[in-house]
C-alpha cells in the first residue's frame, strides 16, 4: 500500500495531485490544507474523476495523523510568489507556514520521506531538516528538477533532437544563482561543447548562453503571464514521488543536503542524486571546472546567507 500525503491544496498542490490520479501514482492519497473546506472540495472534485481514469486510488481529506503511515508527505503550502517578488521575500513568510506543519507530521509518527516544493525551495528544505530533525536522506525538495527539464526541452528543441538524447543539468538555487555546468552537458554521448566546436556556422555559443537566461527567467516569464507556475512543477513533483515509491535509483536534481560535496556541508541546493525508497541514496559529485565550482560556490553563498537572515 503506498500512501502519500499532499499538505496544501493550491495550484502546484492540486496539479500535482491531478497529475497523480492520471498516472496511478500511489494507492492512497490525502488532501491537508489549513482550509478544511478546500481540501474536502479537492477531494470530492477528484474522486468524481475516478471513473474517467486508470486509477482506483483512494483520495480524502484528512488530518495530520494520517502521516503516520505515509511514505511520502509532500509539502506544497505556503504563500504564492508574486509578480516581481523574489523568491527569497518569501522566506519570513513560509517560514512560520512551515513551523506549523512539520511539528505536527512529526508529532504523528511519520517515519517516511519530506518531498519540499514551496519556494524558496532550497531554504524551506533545510528549515523542513531542521524542525524535523529527520536522516538527511529523507528531506529533500524539488531543486532544479523542473528547470533541468527546461533546459533540455530548450536544447533538443535548438540542436533538433528528442529533450530524452540531451543530458544535461541545473545545479545550485532554484532561482537567481542557477547554473549550468556546460562541461558536463552531452547530446547523447557528446559534449555540448565539442558540438559547437565542430559546427561553428549552425550552432553558437551566444545561443547556449541564451538558453541558459531562457531557463533561469522562465518561472518571472510565466509568473508575469499568468499569476502562477504549476503545471511543469506538479508533474516534477511526481516524476521524483514515483522514483521513492518504485525504488528506482533514478538520477535527479533535487534539493538536497551537499553534505561535504564541492566544499560544502550543511547548504541544501540542486544537485544530481540518486533517489530511490530510502530517499536521497547518494549524490553524484561532478568534476566541475574552476568557473563551475565558483559559480555553485556563489550560489551557496546566497543560499546560506538567506537561511541566516531567518535566524532558526
Amino acid at each position: 500500500m503506498k500512501k502519500i500525503v499532499l499538505v496544501g491544496t493550491g495550484m502546484v498542490g492540486m496539479s500535482f495531485a491531478y497529475a497523480s490520479l492520471n498516472q496511478n501514482l500511489c494507492d492512497e492519497f490525502v488532501l491537508i490544507d489549513i482550509n478544511k473546506e478546500r481540501a474536502i472540495g479537492e477531494a470530492m472534485d477528484l474522486n468524481h474523476g475516478l471513473a474517467f481514469s486508470n486509477s482506483s486510488m483512494k483520495i480524502y481529506s484528512g488530518e495530520y495523523t494520517h502521516c503516520s503511515n505515509a511514505d511520502i508527505v509532500v509539502i506544497c503550502a505556503g504563500a504564492p510568489q508574486k509578480s516581481g517578488e523574489k523568491r527569497p521575500e518569501l522566506l519570513k513568510k513560509n517560514t512560520e507556514v512551515f513551523k506549523s506543519i512539520v511539528a505536527p507530521v512529526c508529532e504523528s509518527g511519520f517515519k517516511g520521506i519530506f518531498l519540499v516544493a514551496t519556494n524558496p525551495v532550497d531554504v524551506m528544505t533545510r528549515v523542513t531538516a531542521k524542525i524535523s530533525g529527520f536522516p538527511k536522506s529523507r528531506v529533500f525538495g524539488t531543486g532544479t528538477t523542473l528547470d533541468s527539464a527546461r533546459l533540455r526541452y530548450l536544447l533538443g528543441d535548438y540542436f533538433g533532437i528528442n529533450p530524452r538524447s540531451v543530458h544535461a543539468y541545473v545545479m545550485g538555487e532554484h532561482g537567481d544563482t542557477e547554473f549550468v555546468p556546460w562541461s558536463q552537458a552531452l547530446l547523447s554521448t557528446k559534449l555540448v561543447d565539442d558540438v559547437l566546436q565542430d559546427n561553428p556556422n549552425t550552432f553558437k555559443k551566444r545561443d547556449i548562453e541564451r538558453i541558459e537566461a531562457e531557463v533561469r527567467n522562465s518561472a518571472y516569464k510565466i509568473i508575469d503571464a499568468k499569476g502562477a507556475t504549476y503545471y511543469g512543477i506538479g508533474m516534477a513533483i511526481v516524476q521524483i514521488c514515483r522514483a521513492i515509491l518504485q525504488n528506482e535509483n533514478s538520477v535527479l536534481t533535487v534539493s538536497c543536503c551537499l553534505n561535504g560535496c564541492y566544499n560544502q556541508e550543511k547548504i541544501y541546493a540542486g544537485t544530481p542524486a540518486i533517489i530511490n525508497q530510502s530517499g536521497v541514496k547518494s549524490l553524484i559529485e561532478l568534476s566541475l571546472t574552476d568557473t563551475e565550482m565558483k559559480k555553485l560556490q556563489e550560489s551557496c553563498d546566497a543560499l546560506e546567507d538567506y537561511f541566516k537572515s531567518i535566524k532558526m
